[in-house]
């Protein structure tokens, strides 16, 4: 459609040239020199923008015009024509113009022969026909094209919307699953070595001894809490599961525990265990660090009671002390100075194993944590 006709068109006004020289037909000379205007009006309308259409139409359609009157072989240009004015002009205008131009083709091709037979009218009206049908179908098809490439520019940015939306979810997830880790891996430990070197610090010079058993309790943990670092980074299972159960790794927790504090944990077992996924027994592990470090710190409680219990479809986690106790409600929102994020931490990792986690605590009569995660991999993920 931008240069087919237009070619056309200066094909066709080279024929009407040429026959009218070898013919000799009457105003040979100025049919030539109508039919040269006209094709440099083709030439020139393939490069003007569409909205000098109607201004090119105009001028080419009176160079036509004059070489109806001067020829017969005029009529040939109207069927080009026709693509034009359906192709450049608005719908109806163009079908306007398609129907004036059919009866001029009409017209002057009887004027010249003399006659008007059927075989002078069915064939400029069968080309307009076919000259509507080709355009508007073609027109047809182009919308649907557009629609299509519309509607493809829109999923494409609505996937990259979605891409963008998962990217963030799964960022935030990620910095949210980071800081539990963090807060029960790296910031525990610094807080167990920091109590062990204040402990120290307390002992000297006075019991040297004991300050050295601290210190070395401190460089334990400071070993330990490395190789829970390196295995966070390597996306691992914590160290205490390497090789052992989750209630073996229970018992030493609480073994430890009783050894670096003056806090006597202890750890019990009920039910018949079942293999866990890793996540639950990581989950469950973590939990139960953090539970204890909370008591070292805050509860200044004497004993620690550490129950795992298998019931049915579910796994309880049970840690429970003698401490001062506290009022759940009336805790203090977190601080990056003073802390207080690990119950948040706790909760946010048992609900998503699919659990739940409760504290029941009383101001001097001691605190008690439970984690409830289910078994039923179905139930976990609703």
């Amino acid at each position: 459609m931008a240069w087919g006709p237009h070619l056309l068109i200066v094909g066709l006004l080279a024929l009407a040239s040429v026959r009218a020289v070898l013919d000799r037909q009457p105003h040979a000379g100025a049919t030539v020199a109508v039919a040269a205007a006209g094709a440099a009006a083709a030439v020139t309308g393939a490069l003007v923008t569409r909205r000098a259409a109607a201004w090119w139409l105009g001028v080419i359609g009176v160079c036509w015009l004059a070489l109806l009157v001067l020829s017969a072989d005029g009529v040939w240009v109207a069927f080009p024509l026709y693509f034009l004015q359906l192709d450049l002009l608005p719908r109806r205008t163009g079908l306007v113009a398609v129907a004036a131009t059919t009866l001029l083709a009409v017209g002057a091709f009887a004027a010249h022969t003399g006659s008007l037979t059927a075989a002078v009218v069915i064939g400029p009206v069968l080309g307009a026909a076919v000259a509507v049908t080709v355009v508007w179908g073609y027109q047809a098809l182009y919308r649907e094209s557009e629609q299509r490439r519309r509607l493809i520019e829109e999923l494409t940015a609505t996937r990259a919307d979605l891409s963008r939306a998962q990217h963030t979810a799964g960022a935030l997830a990620e910095r949210e699953r980071l800081a539990r880790e963090i807060h029960d891996t790296l910031a525990q430990g610094l807080s167990s070595i920091q109590l062990l070197l204040r402990a120290a610090e307390r002992a000297l010079p006075a019991a040297p001894d004991t300050a050295l058993r601290h210190v070395v309790q401190a460089r334990q943990a400071a070993v330990d809490d490395l190789a829970e670092a390196r295995r966070f980074v390597a996306a691992l299972t914590p160290p205490a599961l390497d090789d052992a159960t989750l209630a073996g790794a229970l018992d030493r927790l609480c073994a430890t525990t009783s050894v670096r504090y003056p806090l006597t944990a202890r750890f019990h077992l009920t039910g018949t265990p079942v293999p866990l996924p890793t996540a639950h027994e990581v989950g469950l592990l973590r939990i139960a660090q953090s539970a204890l470090t909370n008591t070292v710190r805050h509860a200044r409680a004497t004993t620690a009671e550490v129950t795992l219990g298998y019931h049915g479809d579910r796994v309880v986690l049970e840690v429970t002390d003698d401490g001062t106790g506290f009022d759940p409600d009336g805790l203090p929102a977190p601080d990056p100075a003073s802390g207080g994020f690990g119950l948040a931490a706790m909760r946010s990792r048992a609900h998503a194993l699919g659990g739940t986690l409760t504290v029941g605590s009383t101001p001097g009569h001691g605190t008690t944590l439970t984690a409830r995660l289910p078994l039923d991999e179905t139930e976990a993920r609703r």
